[in-house]
């Protein structure tokens, strides 16, 4: 097993790659055709201490991810987070065309960026979540890397952080809304995600969950084979609420039905339930519904 590599600078990623030194310390931006030539001794997997927001096109027809093959001929946008680890295989992408660009967290610092980067959920999506670009959105997702990429090579002045960073927002806004699409294309080819969710949300309340406890976004989203992210993203699209949100509602439900069909304690019905701390439930319940558990089976009787 190879072992993984952390690469912890933008300056290190250079020259892991063969290449000159980048242009600014804290973020670069290449065509892909410019990195078939990466050095022989660039790790197979490693892990990086930045950001990445990728445009690729042509890689291989059929790429195997997990137990299903994408397309990736038309182009596809995929974004990731610090420290994920990553695999390079040089034959799946010495034909690949497009864009990649790397940006470290500090290159924010004193931006309202900063604070929103965490809330752009595509950045923790699995590789075989990338957005597939329609030939209109690949057009303007080009034309702002065009942009950062002609901003990368003018010397750096006053404005040129606030410029990258306007084009990476912009980049992000439009990454959003194109997602948005796909979820909404992707439910209409095979709408049986939202209906496998439900079931297994409801399947899940009907086993032995006094042992497993509350499940967890990630106990659906790996039932699902989406990643977390994808899966909350995806339901919030098409249903208004997240995967928490619709565990919290079920989570609910049930516990209406326990306390109104049984004598069974609040803490009895809390435990039952999974909770760990029956005070948790009753915070929870209140929040739902405006009433605590004992109020709502006493305006029952």
């Amino acid at each position: 097993m190879s072992k993984v590599f952390n690469i912890e600078s933008i300056h290190q990623l250079h020259k892991l790659a063969g290449g000159p030194p980048p242009n600014h310390p804290l973020f670069c931006i290449h065509q892909l055709e410019e990195l078939q030539a990466l050095d022989a001794t660039f790790p197979e997997k490693f892990t990086y201490n930045f950001y990445c927001a990728g445009l690729k096109k042509n890689l291989p027809e059929n790429i195997q991810y997990g137990r299903s093959q994408y397309n990736f001929q038309e182009g596809v946008l995929g974004f990731t987070a610090p420290l994920q680890l990553m695999s390079f295989e040089r034959e799946s992408t010495e034909n690949a065309t497009g864009w990649v660009m790397f940006f470290h967290e500090d290159l924010m610092n004193g931006t309202s960026l900063k604070e929103k980067i965490d809330q752009y959920g595509f950045f923790h999506y699995n590789v075989n979540e990338g957005l597939s670009l329609l030939p209109k959105e690949e057009e303007a997702i080009v034309a702002i890397f065009q942009n950062i990429a002609t901003e990368y090579q003018r010397p750096i002045d006053q404005h040129s952080k606030q410029v990258v960073l306007s084009n990476m927002e912009l980049l992000f806004t439009y990454a959003e809304r194109f997602y948005t699409r796909q979820f909404i294309v992707s439910n209409d080819t095979n709408p049986d995600i939202l209906q496998r969710f439900e079931q297994a949300l409801r399947a899940y309340f009907k086993s032995d969950n006094e042992v497993q406890g509350l499940p967890t976004v990630d106990y659906f989203a790996d039932k699902l084979h989406l990643s977390a992210n994808y899966l909350s993203d995806l339901l919030k699209s098409l249903t208004g609420k997240t995967t928490l949100e619709h565990i919290h509602h079920q989570v609910i439900e049930a516990a209406k039905h326990k306390i109104l069909a049984t004598n069974q304690s609040m803490a009895q019905i809390a435990f039952d339930l999974g909770f760990e701390y029956p005070q948790y439930f009753s915070r929870l319940f209140k929040n739902k519904t405006g009433m605590t558990p004992k109020e709502f089976r006493l305006s029952r009787n």
